[in-house]
């Protein structure tokens, strides 16, 4: 008995949308950051931190993504225990009273 892959609700226009509003934002900060009335060093400052939120952001996706696939083999390996478990339990089978 196999049971079907799952599937993703992602589609490429989703994709699209999200890599276009990814490079948009981006884009706008770092535009952002230039044109502010400060100094180098606050500027410098303020590109750091954004390259840090975003390398943080990518890294917490990734978290969630692979905590969601490890939950999904766990499910899916109980439910065949359990598929086992009640195909050895018959209890329609001949003998079995």
């Amino acid at each position: 008995m196999t049971t079907p892959s799952i599937q993703r609700p992602t589609t490429t226009a989703f994709f699209v949308q999200s890599a276009l509003s990814f490079g948009l934002s981006l884009v706008a900060l770092m535009i952002g950051i230039t044109r502010l009335p400060v100094g180098p060093w606050e500027r410098g400052f303020l590109a750091l931190g954004s390259v840090f939120v975003v390398s943080s952001a990518f890294t917490l996706a990734k978290c969630v993504r692979d905590r969601q696939e490890v939950a999904e083999v766990t499910n899916r390996v109980d439910k065949a225990r359990i598929d086992k478990i009640l195909i050895e339990q018959d209890v329609f089978r001949p003998g079995k009273v």
